[in-house]
């Protein structure tokens, strides 16, 4: 797997990680690390363009989860409960994390783990990118 980042410019920057190749058990610690680091040093918006991930396992799957999490930290846009309600209800998408470009297969995995219903996707990098 391999990273690369870009910050791009929506209403807010928006840092855009590229990732190439499978995120699962043997990368989701790099993955996740990158996203860490890119979070610590400042990034508040981030989209994952997944164009070139053709597989995301589970492990790669709480790797985004811990991304959405950290992200949500930084903001504190509601409280664990009220936003456990807005997730149940179909009400709460992350205005800091989105997906772009995923794979069928991806999607699927995406979808079944119910990612969908918090973290957007889209089909087009920059039509995500607008929407921060």
């Amino acid at each position: 797997m391999e990273i690369k980042v870009s910050t791009e410019s929506g209403k807010v920057p928006v840092t855009v990680i590229h990732v190439d190749g499978n995120i699962d058990s043997a990368t989701y610690q790099a993955f996740q690390s990158k996203a860490e680091e890119l979070i610590s040093n400042g990034a508040h918006h981030i989209l994952i363009n997944l164009a070139n991930a053709p597989f995301i396992s589970s492990a790669g799957l709480r790797a985004m989860h811990s991304i959405f999490n950290q992200l949500r930290s930084l903001h504190k846009d509601a409280d664990d409960d009220a936003l456990r309600k807005s997730m149940s209800a179909g009400a709460y998408k992350s205005p800091y994390l989105k997906v772009a470009s995923l794979s069928e297969e991806a999607k699927e995995v995406f979808e079944l783990g119910g990612f969908d219903t918090y973290i957007e996707v889209y089909d087009d990098v920059n039509k995500a990118i607008a929407s921060f």
